[in-house]
């Protein structure tokens, strides 16, 4: 991590036109540069609201959401979201401009104006740490879901941002796309990338520096990965599943059988399982 703040939220509520309730309430974050955050949360829970402030789709009704020190509620803000939060959503489809692969990871560097020769550059970099190098001149059509969805994340780092965010964007894949598409966030990510997963799938936070939940529009809790695990109950109130092996090392664990190790990882639950 660069130590560097990327984004910071100050108090920050939202409530919809029409709404009386509001979908984020009193949020108040500090994104770090170079950090991996993933974002838990059952359905309404306020993740992609939270996530749409990030590049200005949405600013505050109360408090205020800085990007790289600029307040997103100004024009200089709102530009500097856009072009520092790049974001890929759960449905590729909706991402996807042009018919043929390459073309459509060149269309955002073409909008930046950029010179041809820096254009191709970025649309390799981008084909190859995604794994779609030799699907180059595929026909879109032709893709699987998780070939798409690999494809929106490359036509969003061709841009270069510093920060991709991820809205649900592993829930239509099936396990193999999920985790093609895991293996292509660690690349960015030790690239020096700022991520932020929005996810409710406890499975896919073990890569991320940190995580939190948000419950009815509030962080109910954040910290370490590891320590989620510990929470137990605390995270069926919160609307989340339960990782298998996180069950059974629990249930080992009140039958005595093994030590309750402070903050274990998956790794850790996997070797006492084992022994």
């Amino acid at each position: 991590m660069t130590g560097d703040c990327l984004a910071r939220f100050s108090g920050v509520s939202f409530t919809y036109p029409g709404s009386t309730a509001p979908a984020l309430s009193g949020i108040e974050l500090e994104i770090t540069g170079g950090e991996w955050i993933a974002v838990l949360g059952s359905n309404g829970s306020g993740k992609s609201t939270l996530a749409k402030h990030l590049n200005a789709l949405l600013v505050p009704t109360q408090g205020d959401c800085f990007v790289k020190g600029i307040n997103t509620k100004t024009e200089e803000g709102k530009r500097l979201a856009r072009k520092t939060v790049s974001m890929v959503f759960q449905n590729p489809e909706n991402q996807i401009i042009a018919a043929v692969v390459e073309e459509d990871v060149a269309f955002g560097p073409e909008n930046l104006g950029l010179p041809s020769v820096e254009i191709r550059d970025r649309v390799r970099w981008a084909l190859k740490l995604s794994g779609l190098e030799k699907l180059a001149r595929k026909p879109v059509y032709a893709l699987s879901g998780g070939q798409k969805q690999r494809l929106a994340v490359a036509g969003a780092i061709a841009q270069r941002p510093p920060c991709l965010v991820l809205d649900e964007a592993t829930t239509m894949l099936d396990p193999r796309g999920r985790k093609d598409l895991m293996d292509v966030l660690s690349a960015l990510h030790d690239e020096g990338m700022n991520l932020v997963s929005i996810t409710h799938r406890l499975e896919e936070i073990l890569l991320c520096d940190r995580c939190l939940v948000l419950s009815e529009g509030k962080i109910a809790w954040q910290g370490a990965p590891s320590d989620l695990f510990l929470l137990g109950d605390r995270l069926k109130a919160w609307g989340l599943d339960i990782p298998g092996i996180v069950k059974e090392w629990e249930l080992l664990v009140q039958r005595g059988l093994i030590g309750r190790e402070t903050a274990p990882g998956i790794g850790d639950m996997v070797e006492a399982l084992c022994r």
